[in-house]
């Protein structure tokens, strides 16, 4: 029966993940032959010295990178902590000790994970200001 509520409610928060999932897709119709035609543009003015960066385009592809990867940080550090609830809520002595030994790594590699975001961050707040 313990087991059957788990897996009832693992299976909610996939079902829920799976509706709040968004994809961004930016396709044209030029296809494979666009692809390449915009790569020899880039080639030839990087030869020609005369390519720029679009610090706007930087940015805003960091940003979703890093929005990217902060979201499934998060999401691991979610499921992780609710199958760790539930497996302290429902063990047994035993398990609740071997819960409680695998929360120090857990809290450790949260630091670890959010760390890097928050230095990543202060990183790319430093780096516009310039």
């Amino acid at each position: 029966m313990k087991l059957k509520t788990v897996l009832i409610i693992i299976l909610i928060f996939v079902i829920n993940l799976m509706f709040f999932n968004v994809h961004i897709v930016k396709a044209t119709d030029s296809g494979v032959s666009g692809v390449f035609e915009g790569g020899d543009k880039f080639v030839s003015a990087g030869k020609q010295g005369t390519f720029k960066v679009d610090e706007s385009e930087l940015k805003k592809a960091s940003d979703t990178v890093y929005n990217i990867l902060l979201f499934a940080g998060i999401a691991v550090a979610v499921i992780m902590t609710s199958i760790l609830g539930i497996k302290f809520m429902i063990g047994s002595a035993e398990e609740k000790a071997q819960v409680k030994d695998t929360l120090v790594p857990f809290v450790i590699g949260c630091i670890v994970v959010f760390g890097a975001f928050a230095i990543w961050k202060i990183f790319i707040t430093i780096g516009n200001r310039i």
